[in-house]
Parts: C-alpha cells; sequence; structure tokens
C-alpha cells in the first residue's frame, strides 16, 4: 500500500467529477462512495487500484498493487485537478445556472483508452440497461479482481486475451456478433490506439475512428470521459440532441446538425456544456415508447 497527498488549491467535487468518467457506460473499474473514488486499472507494472479521498485543502491518495506507483503519480488528472472549469463562457442562462450548480464538478482523464472504449462499444445500439449487464458479464467471466480491499472492483480483461476471445463465446454474455468483432479488432489494435492518449480533440476522435467499428458517437464518449477532452461531443446520440435543443432553444426535438449548431459559441467546451445540460439542465419531453431491453442469450 502505497499513499500521496497532493495540495488542492481550487474547488473540487470529486464525487461529481469521478462519476462523470462513467457517464454512458458501465465501469466495473470505478467506485464512488461514501469512502472515496476507487479506480482500478491496468499499467504498464501490472494491475492497481487508487482510493482518492478529499478533505479540507488536500486530495489524498492511497494505491495497491503492483500499478500503485503509477496510479499515484497520476493522482492529479484522475481527479480533475488539471482541467479549469472556468473556461466556459455561458452564453445562455442554463448553462450560467448549470455552471454555478456544478462548482467544483471536473473533467477528470483516466489516460487510458482501452476500459473506456470496451464498455463504450458495448454501449452501441442498445439500451444502458442491456450495456451495464453485458459489461458486468465480460468483466466478471473473463476479468479479474482488482488489488486492493474492495470485492466489487473488476478489471476487463487484458488486451491480448480479450482478442483471443472466439466470437460465439460473446453470445452467453448478451453480446452479438456485430458489437463482438469490435470488440476483439478493439483489444487486437489497443497499442494503436492508445495513442491518442498523447493526441488532443479532432486528432485524437480521427484517430479511432480508423478502427471499422468506431463511429462519432464511441469516439467522442472516450475523448469526453477516458481523455477528459472539453470539446468532445458524441454525434449520434439517441437523446442528447433533443437534450441540448430544450435546453439552449426551447426546441423539443433536434438533431445531430442543429445540435451542433447550438452548442457553436462554445467551441472548445462543447462537451463540458453537454455534461452541464444532461446533469443540471431540464429534461425534454417525452416522446414515442421506449426502447425495449432484449436479451438475445437464449436465442
Amino acid at each position: 500500500m502505497n499513499r500521496r497527498i497532493v495540495p488542492v488549491t481550487e474547488p473540487l467535487d470529486l464525487a461529481r467529477t469521478a462519476r462523470g468518467v462513467g457517464t454512458w457506460g458501465a465501469a466495473p473499474w470505478l467506485r464512488v462512495d461514501a469512502t472515496g473514488v476507487w479506480v482500478a486499472q491496468r499499467t504498464a507494472a501490472g494491475p492497481g487500484t487508487i482510493r482518492l479521498m478529499h478533505e479540507g485543502n488536500e486530495l489524498q491518495a492511497t494505491a495497491w498493487g503492483p500499478g500503485a506507483p503509477d496510479l499515484l503519480a497520476r493522482a492529479e488528472r484522475l481527479a480533475g485537478l488539471h482541467d479549469d472549469p472556468s473556461a466556459v463562457a455561458p452564453h445562455h442562462a442554463v448553462v450560467a445556472a448549470a455552471l454555478k450548480r456544478a462548482r467544483g464538478v471536473r473533467m477528470a482523464s483516466v489516460d487510458q483508452v482501452y476500459p473506456t472504449l470496451i464498455a463504450t462499444i458495448l454501449a452501441q445500439k442498445v439500451t444502458g440497461k442491456e450495456s451495464q449487464a453485458a459489461t458486468m458479464r465480460l468483466a466478471r467471466r473473463w476479468g479479474e479482481p482488482a488489488p486492493g480491499p474492495r470485492d466489487d472492483l473488476w478489471l476487463f480483461p487484458a488486451p491480448r486475451a480479450l482478442a483471443q476471445t472466439p466470437v460465439a463465446a460473446f453470445h452467453p454474455l448478451g453480446v452479438e456478433r456485430r458489437r463482438a468483432q469490435v470488440l476483439i479488432e478493439a483489444a487486437t489494435r489497443i497499442g494503436r490506439l492508445e495513442a491518442c492518449v498523447t493526441m488532443r480533440g479532432a486528432q485524437a476522435m480521427a484517430h479511432l475512428q480508423k478502427l471499422p467499428g468506431i463511429g462519432p458517437w464511441t469516439a467522442g464518449v472516450v475523448v469526453g470521459e477516458a481523455l477528459g477532452d472539453p470539446d468532445a461531443v458524441p454525434v449520434g446520440d439517441y437523446h442528447l440532441p433533443n437534450v441540448v435543443a430544450f435546453n439552449l432553444a426551447g426546441e423539443p426535438r433536434a438533431d445531430d446538425a442543429r445540435m451542433l449548431a447550438l452548442l457553436a459559441p462554445y467551441a472548445g467546451q462543447r462537451g463540458r456544456v453537454v455534461r452541464l445540460l444532461k446533469s443540471g439542465g431540464q429534461p425534454p419531453p417525452k416522446w414515442g415508447p421506449r426502447s425495449e431491453a432484449r436479451d438475445i442469450r437464449g436465442f
């Protein structure tokens, strides 16, 4: 067990910051509760778990496992202390109000593509309930418990192991052939995909989309959540254009083009504004039947 203390000189809402890392997909490697923020990752030195706690003017970090030193070195970024929430100039009253309610909420960076990419692929074209169930099944079937005192933190299988898994083996997890093939291909090429950690914005988005099966929605989620890019917008989301249009223009329905036009004044911070509206704005009027979860395991 290793420890580190980092001074905190700006407002920090650690719990809400950490929850932003798992906005769209399930994260079996992340837990946020009264004991702190817990993050488990694979590192070059091996698996590790870090617990972050914010008390007074200190960020207290404790880590376990072979990857502990690496995680401790990245404590500031895992807590979003490198981020500047004040970079948003609110052009709408609803954004200004959401900013006030989100005081201390930052965009954290896990500086690693693989776990977020796996969870986001599993969230493609299915309901949240379906994707979360499949994500947890995958982690517990082929992954491993994270180091440390918790028994509910799980690491996804190592990329090499996932890349060698037959497509048919995903069916009992509730994952059809298309998503299974994208998962395998992503695990196979993860070394090249992780290069986007050193890239910025559009370059990182374009790099991820070189992989067949990774479109602007998946790339937007990964670059926003895993890399903490404040401008990343998941284009192609079923609900998001309506949320943005209703809050910024009072329009109950919109498409991606309209959403991006409304977000144009926030260039450089569009992803942050999207998060603010999702968490602090008003939901648009409901319309049409809800998507039904389907369990394909029995088919």
